[in-house]
């Protein structure tokens, strides 16, 4: 007991812990206080009195938003552990009451997956959740699953058949490669050849951007005209031209009758795109539960 330093245990209070928090995931004085219901002034008033707590910066401002110090970073998989486990104990035998929740769930994941699963999940969040939400992130410059066992988002959806200790993984669903060209298309009739294929200027939709994600199936004498950085630009851009693209089958069925798009099944790309789930491991957090569920429905 002569361990404890109980001064500094009655500077702590929950407020700072939530504040602490919401800077290591939002990285803006304002959004935390808009997501807390806090003024900016009180944030900032909040992280004076943590790095006065912890005697250290914490967070120091960049061009970009706050960064993390490495103390920072070594408390926050502790700050959650108690912000859990103070939920937990206010909780009602623990469980996740949708209906009265105001969470907001952090989620990372890459575009093509967004756009399958995102309308579901807003219609799922409108029935079951009306004051939760959720919001989606493309770490490009970041490792999503380190994110992941910061704390600062909750969950990371992309190409993980394998993770670290302390993550555990799940094959959310499987998709495969197609081709798509616009309706009316001059060569392009419901069937491709592997020659035309290859002799047919592309739009490349360049997913290495995306955390856990491999390039297109592609040749080295492929003809390409475009490159861009998302999956949508690319099919939006076949719509309107004469080029053709090679993405998601999923992806390319749901935007096909919008964009008035050919959706082509070939022999020639057999190559599978799996999908995997992938959250902190250990302990119990039914807000996460309920949230990977509906995303699990999203995705079927």
């Amino acid at each position: 007991m002569s361990d404890i330093d109980f001064n500094n245990i009655r500077r702590l209070d929950g407020g700072l812990l939530l504040v602490f928090r919401g800077l290591l995931r939002r990285r803006q004085t304002t959004a935390v206080a808009r997501e807390l219901g806090l003024s900016q002034s009180a944030v900032s008033h909040a992280l004076t009195r943590l790095r006065d707590l912890f005697d250290d910066p914490l967070f120091i401002r960049r061009p970009h938003g706050l960064e993390a110090t490495r103390r920072a970073l070594e408390l926050a998989p502790r700050v959650d552990a108690l912000i859990d486990l103070a939920g937990e104990t206010l909780a009602r035998e623990g469980k996740f009451d949708p209906s009265r929740s105001e969470r907001r769930f952090a989620l990372v994941a890459p575009e093509f997956v967004t756009a399958l699963i995102g309308a579901k999940l807003v219609q799922a969040f409108r029935k079951s959740a009306p004051k939760a939400s959720f919001y989606v992130q493309f770490l490009t410059q970041r490792s999503p699953l380190d994110a992941l066992r910061r704390g600062e988002i909750d969950l990371a959806i992309g190409r993980y058949p394998s993770v670290a200790p302390g993550l555990t993984s799940e094959l959310l669903f499987e998709d495969r490669y197609c081709v798509v060209a616009r309706r009316g298309h001059p060569t392009v009739k419901g069937k491709i050849s592997h020659e035309a294929w290859l002799k047919t200027g592309h739009v490349f939709a360049d997913t290495r951007m995306e955390e856990g994600s491999e390039e297109v199936p592609s040749a080295d004498n492929i003809a390409h005209v475009a490159a861009v950085q998302r999956w949508l630009t690319a099919l939006i851009i076949v719509s309107a031209s004469d080029a053709i693209a090679t993405c998601p089958l999923r992806l390319a069925q749901r935007q096909a009758k919008q964009l008035d798009l050919q959706v082509i099944k070939t022999p020639f790309l057999q190559d599978r795109i799996p999908v995997y789930a992938v959250r902190r491991d250990g302990g119990t957090d039914p807000g996460i539960d309920w949230f990977i569920e509906h995303v699990r429905r999203a995705a079927s």
